[in-house]
């Protein structure tokens, strides 16, 4: 397929240009820094984009059969994060414009304010808060796009990310805020990174969670 991918120079993001290089797609990374994405291939384009303007995406968008977002950005105590948001509205008028229905991105678990009640005691009480900034613009962004009807959307919602190898291990999923178990109690915490990648790529030939949000982990 031919696929743009938006965040591509974030750790996740590099790892499913690769992945999708490796798979046989033909990717354009949208990217602020050209410079950061050190991965190169015959299949791969890199572009300069300004992932908050439809004029700049749309650009790049026509003719893709998919975009896949790894977008993230930095927690803000004071201000409130907006990131998610707006770059979501800027993507979906870029892609309505030039007529690609598909979006396959990331956020994480818990992005639901009350979803986090069953977790352990330091995810609850120290990293939450921490990251609520976050998470807050997270579940704007998810319920955006809840209310966005024209566009085949898919929301991959992963716990905490790792930078250890790609696994082949079976993805245990969710229709919520976190996977959990016969208690409803999270099973685990963390997931690689290449996973989440390896996910989202399956989701391009698999309609199972179009216009949903799933929560992950690996078995």
């Amino acid at each position: 397929m031919k696929i743009a991918v938006v965040g591509a120079t974030g750790q996740t993001g590099q790892q499913l240009v690769s992945q999708a290089l490796q798979q046989g797609h033909s990717v354009t990374a949208l990217v602020r820094n050209p410079g950061k994405l050190t991965v190169t291939h015959d299949n791969l384009k890199v572009v300069e984009a300004d992932i908050f303007s439809e004029d700049s995406l749309k650009l790049h968008f026509k003719g893709q059969d998919a975009v896949l977002s790894c977008l993230g950005f930095p927690i803000s105590f004071f201000y409130g994060v907006t990131g998610y948001t707006q770059s979501m509205m800027a993507v979906l008028n870029a892609m309505r414009e030039v007529k690609v229905n598909r979006i396959i991105t990331m956020t994480s678990w818990y992005t639901d304010p009350n979803s986090g009640s069953n977790s352990s005691y330091f995810i609850r009480f120290m990293l939450l808060p921490m990251i609520r900034s976050v998470l807050n613009n997270m579940y704007e962004m998810e319920n955006f796009l809840k209310q966005t009807e024209d566009i085949n959307w898919t929301v991959v919602r992963p716990p905490g990310l790792k930078n250890t190898p790609t696994t082949a291990n079976e993805f245990l999923t969710h229709e919520g805020y976190y996977v959990p178990d016969e208690n409803g109690l999270p099973i685990g915490q963390s997931v690689s990174r290449g996973d989440v990648a390896r996910f989202m790529l399956s989701l391009l030939n698999n309609n199972a969670w179009m216009k949903k949000a799933v929560a992950i982990i690996t078995k």
